[in-house]
């Protein structure tokens, strides 16, 4: 069974859970994803791109 969510969904269900059950503070986490938007911007966005693909992959049973 495959079920498609967008990231955004799933991330914004993470933060939510972050914050309610761990304490993280609103600021924190919207500090956090600013600098998700920056690093996406850089040089070293090639390189979590990657690293994301494989982690999918690896968590999916798809061995590389």
């Amino acid at each position: 069974m495959t079920i498609s969510l967008p990231v955004v969904f799933v991330l914004g269900v993470i933060a939510w859970a972050a914050i309610k059950f761990l304490g993280i503070r609103l600021w924190a986490a919207l500090v956090i994803a600013l600098f998700g938007f920056w690093l996406a911007h850089t040089f070293l966005a090639p390189a979590v791109e990657s690293g994301t693909r494989t982690g999918v992959q690896i968590v999916n049973g798809q061995h590389v």
